[in-house]
């Protein structure tokens, strides 16, 4: 629309062509006023009854809420309108009419429950609070892209279908492929390190991954986005630094670019960066710490996975990010490299949040018989894998990288309570559709 003006350009004593949805309609009688909303923001149009043609009146004032309209008129200044301006009409054009039964209420004022609101996304969307949830994912994103490349990364885009898992058959999504079965992509982690283990010492990737996890919280998702990275010459020490100066990158973009968003969200007073390094805490001492908060029914002992209630109680002890390093080599996958001098120690590690897991990562196995035994010591067939395996014969790097929830960072990082709200279109156990 070549003539149009955006609602937060509109200046006292222009005219002006504005387009956007009904937001609301106040008549007061002889004199009543259209609140019209775009991209930019809200401006009223006023109309006064006995001094405008009947049909321009009737024409805004009998337009149901969230039509699509186009106004055109003169620019006053009105220190009682919203922004301060209103338009005075000319005409008055309805591009689009909408139902007058709403299936939830854009302007918020009354609530609806999540299933309702990701049924009517679009609706959804309309909210000044839930359109600046997705334009500071937009905007992590961005920062997350530009950080990775001051490590000198290169991006990269690896295959969503494949002929086998990354960590074998379970939880995989299979699909048909010219008559073949094959499956939906758990993780780019094979894949990634083949690239590593070129002349493309390092890369990342921010994609979709597919889980076939019967979860069903506010913490899981079956389609989710993953920050990857893999980097060659590099061991696990490197490879936390750089996670953590991703995370960190993307609170400091939220908070120098974000300004109305995190208004919008209630967030301007409370949020902040990250002040203090992260502190990396090895699995044994993350045990004994859970164990000292006796806030589990039960003691944890080696080998121990760790439940959402040990997570939060160490979270909590510890009060911000924080890394678990030197997991038990028997819970980690088969790709990890153990330390040299203790085989039953690997080199993997999380980056946790205080209220959940964030990243796990680490140092990955890149000796061709060492990698064939963890298959093996795992359960899996190393011939299934052979496109990967093979080429741990022709000079593989020591390399390491981790995979990033971007979801989970987008929740953390605003306080959202379900990670659904993360997402424009979730898909989980009970949504495949929109």
């Amino acid at each position: 629309m070549q003539d149009r003006t955006y609602t937060a350009d509109a200046e006292p004593g222009d005219d002006v062509t504005v387009a956007g949805w009904v937001h609301e309609i106040r008549d007061l009688g002889g004199i009543a006023f259209l609140i019209l909303r775009d991209t930019a923001g809200k401006i009223q149009i006023k109309f006064e009854k006995d001094e405008m043609d009947d049909d321009l009146v009737e024409t805004g004032l009998d337009v149901s809420r969230e039509s699509v309209v186009k106004v055109s008129g003169a620019v006053e200044e009105e220190p009682r309108a919203p922004t301060g301006v209103e338009v005075t009409p000319e005409s008055v054009e309805i591009i689009a009419p909408a139902d007058p039964e709403l299936p939830l209420d854009p302007s918020g004022k009354v609530d609806a429950d999540l299933s309702t609101r990701l049924d009517n996304r679009t609706l959804d969307l309309r909210k000044d609070e839930v359109q600046a949830v997705f334009e500071i994912r937009s905007e992590i994103l961005r920062a997350v892209r530009e950080q990775f490349r001051t490590f000198d990364c290169t991006e990269i885009n690896t295959p969503k279908i494949v002929a086998t898992g990354t960590e074998g058959g379970t939880e995989l999504f299979p699909i048909t492929y010219f008559g073949e079965e094959a499956f939906m992509n758990q993780s780019p982690q094979l894949f990634k390190q083949l690239i590593a283990g070129s002349n493309v010492e390092r890369v990342f990737e921010i994609g979709p991954i597919f889980r076939a996890e019967e979860h069903n919280t506010p913490r899981h998702l079956n389609e989710a986005t993953s920050i990857d990275f893999e980097g060659a010459f590099c061991d696990q020490n490197d490879a936390m630094d750089v996670v953590e100066g991703v995370v960190r990158a993307a609170y400091e973009a939220v908070e120098n670019n974000c300004a109305d968003e995190l208004e919008a969200l209630g967030l301007e007073d409370e949020f902040g960066v990250p002040d203090e390094a992260f502190p990396r805490i090895s699995y044994e001492d993350a045990i004994e710490r859970i164990n000292a908060t006796g806030e589990l029914d039960d003691q944890l002992v080696w080998g121990d996975d760790l439940s959402t209630a040990a997570e939060e109680a160490l979270g909590q002890d510890v009060g911000g990010h924080y890394f678990i390093t030197d997991w038990p080599s028997e819970i980690k996958p088969f790709y990890i490299k153990d330390h040299d001098d203790d085989p039953e120690l690997s080199t993997g590690f999380d980056l946790m949040h205080p209220r959940m897991e964030l990243v796990s990562g680490g140092q990955r196995e890149h000796r061709h018989e060492k990698l064939i035994e963890g298959f093996e010591q795992q359960g899996l067939d190393p011939d299934q894998f052979e496109y990967y395996t093979k080429m741990f014969k022709y000079g593989m790097p020591p390399h390491a990288g981790f995979g990033l929830g971007g979801e989970r960072l987008i929740m953390t990082i605003l306080g959202l309570d379900n990670i659904r709200e993360a997402v424009l279109f979730p898909r989980d156990r009970q949504r495949l559709s929109p």
